[in-house]
């Protein structure tokens, strides 16, 4: 099963059939709201990691080679790692789950973020609700 298919399932809501009221004439439709987010919003991962170095430097625009990456995490995060080819792994998860595209071109890989759309359907109140709970929390 593909990452994407993963996160489908776990996001479906399921729809409950409520009795219906055909026969009245005061029938109220229930307004559905579609939302789109990106996997990228839901991902949490570890601070000050090489993971999150790599999320951080990659863009959904630009193919960023391996020295363009570490360059990007001298001046960002002010480290170097001892050995670069640490990364390495942590780029080949990330591929092999799908939430990086890698291109390899003229004998040099170059890598970027996939962006990943989940489309969620729910009722206006359920949805206004949820966006009150994070607000608070």
């Amino acid at each position: 099963m593909d990452l994407v298919g993963w996160l489908k399932k776990i996001f479906k809501i399921e729809k409950k059939e409520a009795p219906s009221l055909k026969n009245s004439i005061y029938e109220k439709k229930e307004e559905l709201i579609e939302e789109i987010h990106s996997v990228w919003d839901y991902i949490k991962l570890n601070d000050n990691s090489q993971a999150s170095h790599i999320a951080a430097i990659l863009g959904f625009d630009e193919w960023i080679t391996m020295d363009e990456i570490l360059r990007r995490i001298r001046e960002l995060f002010g480290m170097d790692y001892k050995n670069d080819r640490s990364l390495y792994p942590y780029i080949k998860t990330l591929v092999d789950i799908g939430l990086v595209e890698t291109n390899n071109v003229g004998g040099k890989k170059k890598w970027r973020k996939r962006d990943i759309l989940i489309k969620l359907e729910g009722k206006k109140e359920k949805i206004e609700n949820e966006k009150e709970t994070v607000k608070n929390s």
